[in-house]
């Protein structure tokens, strides 16, 4: 194998969130790979802003619980760019508290967006990727789906993101044989917005850090790696995995 394998030149890659943390870590690893990507976000920022002053990139607007939002940002990745090979689904949101206290609207929102969402927009990019003949989908999931967080409680985020790495199980199943492959990425405690607050909650830090055998919270650009990875040819025998970068959080 050649390190071409990781390329994705002449590849076309729809990001959901894609315009901050992890998100913006990998469409701008897929555009330097040789992909054209097409960002999705709620708001346009100066990121998105830099990324755009390249052709190969495209920005779409959108609130991915909008139930007309994964049909329109999968049509104007095709009117932009002509196809789409690779959906990345990482758009997602957290929230935590007891169990017994946690609303029906906060479970909406959870639900809404970290399953809903990601569930509508591959469907939409999956009629496509059919009539191109195959195509690679990234859903991102999180080590929660696997435990009980500590010390904060989150049990509709576990929940929503087991869903989706059991989603990712049976849409490699029912598509392997008709070229498309799907895989998710579980990453751990990761520096990005999502996570910044339990970040500088000193007394969370200290569980996160002591929980992870490598004793450091990951990067968003070391997440962005293995999302190439799963989305380039290099995984081409790959399908209804879930890679976990986690620092080693899930071994103990």
């Amino acid at each position: 194998m050649s390190l071409d394998q990781f390329r994705l030149d002449g590849k076309v890659a729809l990001v959901t969130g894609g315009n901050r943390g992890i998100g913006l870590a990998i469409s701008r690893l897929f555009g330097k790979a040789g992909a054209q990507v097409m960002v999705n976000g709620r708001t346009r920022n100066a990121f998105v802003d830099e990324l755009c002053a390249s052709d190969a990139y495209g920005w779409s607007q959108g609130d991915v619980t909008d139930p007309a939002t994964p049909d329109r940002i999968v049509e104007e990745t095709l009117d932009r760019f002509g196809r789409i090979d690779i959906l990345v689904n990482n758009a997602g949101i957290a929230d935590n508290g007891d169990f017994h206290d946690f609303g029906d609207d906060r479970l909406a929102a959870i639900t809404d967006t970290n399953f809903i969402a990601p569930f509508r927009i591959a469907r939409a990019a999956v009629k496509q990727m059919l009539t191109q003949g195959g195509g690679a989908i990234l859903n991102i999931g999180s080590i929660s789906a696997e435990v009980a967080n500590q010390p904060q409680l989150q049990v509709a985020y576990n929940a929503s993101k087991a869903a989706v790495h059991q989603m990712t199980k049976v849409m490699a199943f029912e598509y392997a044989a008709r070229g498309i492959r799907v895989n998710a990425l579980a990453p751990g405690y990761v520096v990005s917005d999502m996570t910044a607050g339990g970040i500088a909650n000193e007394a969370w830090n200290k569980v996160w850090t002591e929980n992870t055998p490598m004793r450091r919270f990951g990067q968003p650009e070391e997440m962005a790696n293995c999302a190439l990875f799963l989305c380039s040819p290099a995984s081409s025998y790959v399908t209804g995995s879930v890679l976990v970068a986690d620092g080693g959080y899930l071994t103990h």
